[in-house]
């Protein structure tokens, strides 16, 4: 589809307007956000379309649609999806050697583990290598009931972070503001930039990187627009 309207504007409800009629998500319902500054960025990615519309370029647009039409179709599924990444969470599998890289696995993942476990009166079970290590059920429930509290716009922010970084414990510690998105794109790689350190970086994965990075930051900017102006942080990991 190619750019058809020339104005767009953002209504009394939040909704977003081309020349004057309502956007609506692939499944027609109305285009209508829950903050002032998640309708003006998503108004603004329609602003800046020229020529054929590319869905990868408006990465609100894409958020917003799925919270208002697939994850309410089955919130709790939805969220239990993105809960059971407690099961196999990053933070849980460490390496047994070099002693360099255990050391910086700890220095990075140990503080989020803490907080976790501070946050919501869990334990984690840590292992080596990538032998499956449950975990308590308790920290799986309750770490569940984190998630599903959370609404359906937060929830389409937190899942590509938690997709991405591969990390349940990074995910809830971003959008409660333990960790800002900086250091928790840093402990996510942790091992990747072990492996870039002494081998080097080819194309492909620098690639790779760069498009879940570009992702990896639309989906933090997203939870940061969904805050009211005056909604303030749980203490960070600092």
């Amino acid at each position: 589809m190619k750019r058809f309207w020339k104005d767009v504007t953002v209504d009394a409800e939040r909704g977003v307007r081309l020349d004057g009629k309502p956007v609506r998500t692939p499944g027609r319902l109305p285009l209508v956000l829950p903050t002032d500054a998640m309708a003006e960025a998503v108004a603004e990615e329609w602003r800046t379309v020229e020529g054929d519309i590319d869905p990868r370029a408006m990465p609100f647009t894409g958020l917003a649609n799925a919270a208002i039409e697939r994850i309410p179709a089955d919130p709790a599924l939805f969220a239990a999806n993105l809960a059971a990444y407690a099961e196999s969470d990053l933070l849980c599998y460490r390496a047994d050697a070099p002693p360099e890289l255990v050391a910086r696995q700890n220095a990075l993942w140990n503080p989020p583990l803490d907080w976790a476990e501070g946050r919501y009166d869990v334990q984690f079970e840590l292992a080596t290598g990538i032998i499956h290590q449950p975990q308590p059920d308790a920290t799986i429930e309750k770490l569940a009931v984190a998630v599903t509290m959370r609404d359906a716009f937060e929830l389409a922010g937190l899942s590509p972070i938690v997709t991405i970084t591969g990390s349940l414990v990074l995910g809830l510690a971003l959008i409660e503001g333990a960790m800002d998105a900086g250091a928790v794109w840093t402990a996510a790689n942790v091992d990747e930039d072990w492996q870039f350190e002494r081998w080097g970086e080819d194309a492909p994965a620098a690639q790779s990187r760069e498009a879940r990075r570009a992702e990896f930051d639309a989906a933090t900017r997203f939870l940061h627009l969904r805050q009211p102006p005056d909604e303030t942080d749980h203490a960070s990991l600092a």
